[in-house]
């Protein structure tokens, strides 16, 4: 498969998942699917992903598991079209919120090219991928690092 193509988007709600997912967030701005390792996020078209919205992802994942100390991986299925605010990610690790690592479905050009910002700003290991099933592998499987070393 060439770089300029790439496959249709594959919602959890029709892929195999959807049976497996042990909650579902729902926002006026996205979906939010919640499995034991991982969460897989879908954010709803024209959105603007920013700190705010995902506080009240990161309380609606710590209220369903009863805690704020769960090591998951987050997976952004980019089945839309929105926009992220790269540098929120510098928050998110500075309220101490923790994730494994974080994974990306890119199903087009666009979303590829937003992945190397937010790769800059975050302190988790970050990989693209162009489907949904190679994501949630990688996702079930990445070992907890760090980006960067504390001195």
């Amino acid at each position: 498969m060439g770089m300029n193509e790439f496959i249709t988007p594959t919602r959890v709600e029709n892929s195999k998942y959807r049976e497996h997912f042990l909650k579902k967030l729902t926002f006026r701005f996205g979906e939010f699917y919640i499995f034991e390792e991982y969460v897989i996020g879908e954010i709803f078209e024209g959105a603007h992903f920013n700190w705010d919205l995902a506080e009240q992802v990161i309380h609606g994942v710590y209220d369903y598991f009863g805690t704020t100390d769960i090591k998951v991986a987050y997976i952004s299925n980019r089945v839309n079209s929105y926009s992220v605010q790269p540098k929120d990610w510098l928050q998110f690790f500075k309220e101490r919120h923790h994730l494994k690592c974080i994974a990306v479905v890119a199903y087009n050009k666009m979303g590829w090219m937003s992945v190397v910002l937010e790769k800059i700003f975050s302190n988790a290991p970050i990989k693209k991928f162009k489907d949904l099933d190679s994501a949630v592998d990688w996702a079930v499987h990445c070992k907890e690092q760090k980006k960067f070393p504390k001195n």
